[in-house]
């Protein structure tokens, strides 16, 4: 039996800072389908008092038009604890996060099982479904944007471990003397390879400037680009090394400019790996842009249901 019945529909929701996008997913024999999707603004309190009561809403709306859903997922951009459905910290939006029972709110107002995941996972679990990513056994997926994600994707399941958070690959330590990390450390990729030092590094406001100027040919932003193109091969490396990937996926706000910088990855990834053969990995752009995290939450969603309901079924069958 399949695991997903044909004709199942599920609902994704990506909570960001600025907007709530949502997507309406299906699974038949045939794979995952995109049914429809959209985007509201995020309550501009941004606290959980304000902004669950209208993921609620959002869905409840949403499920109107798209009767026979059977699950919800959550994307979230930071911690969770996956075994209560609660937040631990949302560094984007407003106080009040840690212990918001965010699955458990939403679930019990639209009577339908409903499951958190980390944004970065989403996408790259996105990815692994409907993208770059499809047919992969084994996978990396880099996120760059105002903060560096990321996914390690292990027999073609996303490894989350015990707590969900598996997968920062953007808080792996590249210099140990380096500039400080967001998140405490010092020489963390993510503060060498996040959006505002990808601008720093070309001289540029912004990540849309730096890529202009190297397209135009601007000596410096080029420069900062192979700069960070080398910063980047230095963490796939080291996951190259550990996990030999099929695949990696690049995606997020700056995946834009990847051309610009992945010949300066596979330089360093030829510079660096001498255990295994490189041309068994394939370096990828990400394929479903801004909407992967809400595709991924709605994913996440029906195999979370459906592992529950397998459980579930194994426990009455054994007693």
């Amino acid at each position: 039996m399949s695991a997903h019945p044909a004709g199942e529909r599920h609902l994704g929701l990506d909570l960001g800072g600025t907007n709530i996008k949502w997507v309406v997913v299906a699974h038949d024999a045939g794979g995952w389908t995109t049914l429809d999707r959209g985007q509201v603004p995020t309550p501009s309190a941004g606290t959980p008092d304000a902004v669950l009561p209208r993921l609620a809403e959002l869905a409840a709306e949403v499920i109107g038009r798209w009767p026979g859903v059977l699950s919800v997922g959550i994307g979230v951009p930071g911690l969770y604890d996956p075994g209560n459905g609660t937040t631990r910290f949302l560094p984007n939006l407003p106080g009040g996060w840690p212990g918001a029972p965010v699955a458990g709110s939403v679930g019990r107002t639209l009577g339908l099982p409903c499951a958190l995941i980390n944004d970065a996972r989403a996408f790259g679990l996105a990815e692994l479904r409907l993208g770059a990513g499809r047919g992969a056994a084994t996978m990396v997926g880099l996120t760059i944007g105002t903060a560096l994600g990321g996914v390690v994707v292990v027999d073609g399941r996303v490894h989350f471990g015990h707590d969900g958070t598996a997968g920062e690959l953007g808080h792996q330590t590249i210099d140990p003397d380096g500039p400080w990390c967001t998140c405490g450390n010092r020489g963390c990729l993510e503060a060498f390879a996040r959006a505002d030092q990808i601008a720093a590094a070309c001289g540029t406001a912004t990540v849309e400037e730096a890529v202009e100027r190297a397209r135009a040919g601007d000596e410096r932003a080029i420069a900062g680009m192979r700069e960070v193109g080398r910063y980047i091969g230095l963490g796939i490396g080291n996951l190259v090394s550990v996990l030999t990937p099929d695949r990696i996926v690049i995606g997020g706000g700056a995946a834009a400019a990847a051309d610009l910088f992945v010949d300066r990855i596979r330089e360093e990834l030829r510079r660096r790996i001498h255990t295994t053969s490189l041309d068994e990995v394939e370096i990828l752009t990400a394929e479903l842009g801004t909407w992967a995290g809400a595709i991924g939450a709605a994913v996440h969603g029906a195999e979370s249901a459906h592992s529950s309901f397998s459980e579930v079924a194994a426990t009455v069958g054994a007693r």
